[in-house]
Parts: structure tokens; C-alpha cells; sequence
């Protein structure tokens, strides 16, 4: 368990066994329920090349129509589901005399199911669709589909069968899976309709991504990812509140280290639990995030103790990282999140995320009454900050620039609010300034816009912060959304990072945290 083959030179994995065995110990119970089909839909593509129902037809749950070869049926399931589907397809005219060849699509939105696979030129794997194909020897049969899929909308398309017979489906349900009960999650009052939809559809998204871990999405990539992590975790502390489950998320990540005890950004579940051999820096720190939001909501010094060592090492590894002015080493490719976005330089906002995360370190040290740490941390901090000051700060621009470049970008103002290096005052002002001047390098992640929205809430804009959940997010929901998307930008509703929107996930964890804004500040 202490190994395993890496593409990466010289990379093992690091193994706490007792972290792990904790862990293993707080597995959580996955809760089933069965869900059929409401509807059955047909799908057409509008002017705008974007898939619409045009007809709808209630469905009871007792059998289609008759289907030949190249004839589709396409259940609605009414809302997101992750489950196991189950059918039954039986034969009617003259006995089979060949088996009944389908293909089963299933969508977590409308374009998974209207594009046809074999168009998809994206570079992540292809087998991340949900397309199978099924050949049928004996006619009747009940199909018990073994994958877990994430969907709301089925389709089954007949390929082949033979002149002599037809067939129709029947019994189509959908075990549906989570370790998340939604009869533990209060309804919201005295908030107006639009915030309560976003609210509902945020507490589903949460939902459909805890299962035994907390997933970064059901459909992809069903890991658990420190990033998400972060954000779910704050979520559920307003909602579900489940504090086992980010326990057990930490003792994970906690267990499971690459090299020099760093901390993974994401983390295999199946077949066994293994760090993946991926690095990002910020994602390494947000550990110092989860461990400190843990400990505020639930005061458990316990876990505070034990994981602390594991926190500090991964403040002192980004320390390493510091060139001699001070500032984050810029770098090429995939060494920092942050966003999405194709053209953001990071180093900007990694130096705020590690002033942010350090000072969340500092106020645990304090707690633990740790003064040779605290010493240390008030070291890095001050460092950190007066550099960002001196080398980053335009003060021509009014604004923090990343980058070999100077690039101004949405994301580094708003982690250089978070990390408070500048006073409340300044804070305010670099945010209204943010806003009027609009940086060509936006956002275009729910994931980015919730650290958006946190920083103004915490800088005294609430208003300008309730806007921005109600138009982003809402409009997600009048785009057609029944789960929060992993990504979303307004003005390219079809943008993917990864070369096709059919590849998206439409259940993404990091889009959950509106729950938490209206549920922590708004209400």
C-alpha cells in the first residue's frame, strides 16, 4: 500500500496508517431510494445549436411504445440522480430471431444526449461519456445496468433487432445513492423565491456529490479533491452537517501524502485509496482551510492536534517555493488551480492564497498554543505580504499584477482581498474598482465566483455580493439547471476547458457554496 507506479520520476506515496485506519472507520452508510421516470421527451436543437424539448409525454412507468431499428425513446427523470439504472425489454410480433442490439445514453443535460459521441474531439478521455452499448440474446430480459451513472434524462436507442419483431421498455427505475439525507436539511423562510431555487438546487448539488467520500462530481471525476473539499465542507456545515464525513476526508489526505509529506490535490477512491500523483500548490494549502474551518464549526481540538503536523508541513513546503523577492515562483503548465480560465497567470493569486492560508495556520497555532510555530508563521506572513506589496502592487493601475507580464486579472485582486494585505478601507476600495474597471482576465468558474462572493461579504458589499449570486447562479437555473455546473460563463455558455461541453460535469461540488453565503450571511 506504500507504493505504487507513477508516470512521475521518482514519486511514491506516503503512508499514515493510523490516519487511514481512522478514516476507514468513518465510512459513511449510502442511503437508496428508487426514482422513475416522469416523462418521456423529444429533443431538438433550437437556432442557437442548443438542445431544447419540443414534446413531452407523461410517463407512468409501464411500458413504451413499440420500437424498431433506428427508433429512440428518452426518459426525464424530472431531476439530477446518481444511481444504478435498472429496465426491463421484451419482445413483441413474431419471436426473436436475432438479438435486440441497444444503445443507452444518459445525460446530466440536454446536450449529452442530443450530440452524438463520435463527435467529440476533446482531451479528456472519451470514456467519461455515458454511452453504452448492449446486445440482448434472450428476449424478455430484465437489464441491471452495473455502472453508477449521474443523469437526469435516459435515452435507449434501438440499433438493431430484425424485421420480424419490435420491442418496448418497461420497469425503468433508478437506485439512487448518497450518504446525504435531505430530510436533515431545513427549508429556508422569509427569503424571497429566486434565492430559495438557488438555495434548493445548491443543497442538491451538495447531495448528489457525498457519497462515501465528498466527490468533486458524480459524473466526473468521482474523486475527491481538495479544492472542492473546501468548499463542500462549508456548505455542510450550514446544511447536511455531516462533520464525519469532512473528518474523514482529512484523515485521508492526511494518510495518504506524496513525497515530503505534501499534500495531494486529489485523492482515488476505487479500487483502494491512493494519492493521485498531481501537485497544485494551492490545493496543498487549502488543507490549512479545511483543518481551520473544521475546528470552527465543530471545536474539536481532537482532530486539531493530530492533523495539525500535516497543516504546518504543508505552510513550510510552500515556503520553498518563494523566490528571493519574496513572490511565489511563477511557472509553466498545471502547478496551481485558481481557475479555469485558458489565459490566467496564478502566481498573483497563489501569493494571496498563501498569505490567506497562513494566517488561517497562525490563528491554530494560537489555539494550540504553539509559539515557536507562531513565531515562525508571523515570519511568513510578514514576508509574504510586504512583498506583494512592493513587487506586485501598481500603483499607477490601482491594482495587484501576476506574472512576468504584469497581468491583471479578477482572480488576483480578489485573493489579495482575502489575504488582507491591505486594510478593510482599501480592501473596499480595490473591489469597487475591480467592478469598474472590469479586467479582461475574468472568471469563469462557480468555484472562482464563490471566492468572489466571499470577499466582498467580508468587505462590506453584500448587496453587490446578493447580485452577483442571484445573476450568476440564477441564471445557471434559467439556463436550465437543476444541479450547479462546473463551469459557467455567461458570455460562452458552451465553453469547456476540456474541448466539448458534452464532457462537462453538471453536478460539480465547488458550485454548492450559495447555500452557505444565503444560509451563513443572507438569512
Amino acid at each position: 500500500m506504500d507504493e505504487y507506479t507513477s508516470s512521475i520520476e521518482n514519486f511514491k506515496m506516503e503512508v499514515n496508517r493510523n490516519f487511514v485506519e481512522k478514516a476507514m472507520e468513518l465510512e459513511p452508510l449510502i442511503l437508496k431510494s428508487k426514482v422513475i421516470p416522469n416523462q418521456i421527451v423529444r429533443l431538438e436543437k433550437d437556432v442557437d445549436a442548443n438542445w431544447k424539448v419540443i414534446e413531452k409525454e407523461n410517463f407512468l412507468g409501464n411500458e413504451t411504445r413499440k420500437l424498431g431499428k433506428g427508433e429512440a425513446v428518452c426518459f426525464d427523470f424530472k431531476s439530477h440522480i446518481v444511481g444504478y439504472v435498472t429496465f426491463r425489454v421484451k419482445a413483441v410480433g413474431s419471436p426473436p430471431d436475432a438479438p435486440a442490439y441497444l444503445r443507452v445514453k444518459l445525460g446530466e443535460a440536454l446536450c449529452e444526449i442530443g450530440e452524438e459521441s463520435n463527435t467529440y474531439k476533446g482531451w479528456l478521455s472519451s470514456s467519461w461519456i455515458q454511452e453504452e452499448f448492449i446486445h440482448i440474446d434472450v428476449l424478455p430480459a430484465v437489464i441491471r445496468m452495473p455502472r453508477r451513472y449521474a443523469f437526469r434524462y435516459m435515452e435507449i436507442k434501438v440499433l438493431d433487432t430484425s424485421p420480424k419483431y419490435k420491442v418496448v421498455f418497461e420497469e425503468i427505475s433508478c437506485t439512487a445513492v448518497s450518504s446525504a439525507d435531505m430530510n436533515k436539511v431545513k427549508t429556508l423562510g422569509g427569503v424571497d423565491q429566486n434565492l430559495a431555487k438557488i438555495d434548493e438546487v445548491a443543497v442538491k448539488t451538495l447531495h448528489d456529490c457525498m457519497q462515501s467520500v465528498f466527490e468533486d462530481g458524480p459524473k466526473r471525476d468521482r474523486r475527491l479533491w481538495i479544492g472542492d473539499l473546501r468548499l463542500q465542507a462549508l456548505a455542510n456545515y450550514y446544511t447536511f452537517k455531516n462533520y464525519d464525513l469532512v473528518k474523514r476526508c482529512l484523515y485521508l489526505f492526511a494518510g495518504l501524502t506524496q513525497n515530503e509529506g505534501r499534500v495531494g490535490a486529489c485523492l482515488f477512491i476505487e479500487p483502494r485509496m491512493i494519492v493521485d500523483d498531481t501537485a497544485l500548490l494551492d490545493y496543498s494549502l487549502f488543507f490549512i482551510s479545511c483543518l481551520y474551518d473544521y475546528y470552527e464549526a465543530t471545536g474539536d481540538e481532537e482532530v486539531l492536534k493530530e492533523l495539525w503536523p500535516v497543516a504546518y508541513k504543508q505552510a513550510e513546503l510552500a515556503m520553498q517555493e518563494i523566490g528571493e523577492e519574496g513572490i511565489i515562483k511563477d511557472r509553466e503548465g498545471f502547478w496551481a488551480f485558481i481557475d479555469w480560465h485558458k489565459d490566467l497567470n496564478k502566481q498573483g493569486a497563489v501569493q494571496g492564497v498563501l498569505i490567506y492560508t497562513l494566517k488561517q495556520a497562525k490563528k491554530m497555532a494560537e489555539v494550540l498554543n504553539l509559539s515557536k510555530e507562531i513565531e515562525i508563521l508571523n515570519q511568513y506572513i510578514q514576508r509574504s505580504t510586504i512583498a506583494a506589496l512592493e513587487k506586485l502592487w501598481d500603483e499607477k493601475e490601482g491594482f495587484f499584477t501576476s506574472g512576468k507580464h504584469g497581468q491583471v486579472s479578477w482572480a488576483t485582486q480578489i485573493w489579495m482581498v482575502l489575504a488582507d494585505v491591505f486594510t478593510k478601507e482599501k480592501n473596499e476600495a480595490l473591489l469597487d474598482r475591480l467592478f469598474e474597471k472590469n479586467p479582461q482576465v475574468n472568471m469563469v468558474t462557480p468555484y472562482m465566483n464563490h471566492y468572489l462572493v466571499e470577499a466582498l461579504i467580508l468587505n462590506n458589499r453584500k448587496d453587490k455580493a446578493l447580485e452577483i449570486i442571484k445573476n450568476y447562479w440564477g441564471q445557471m437555473i434559467q439556463d436550465g439547471a437543476d444541479c450547479f455546473w462546473e463551469l459557467y460563463n455567461p458570455e460562452n455558455k458552451k465553453e469547456s476547458p476540456y474541448g466539448s461541453n458534452i464532457i462537462n460535469s453538471y453536478c460539480h461540488a465547488w458550485s454548492c457554496t450559495p447555500t452557505y453565503f444565503i444560509r451563513k450571511y443572507l438569512v
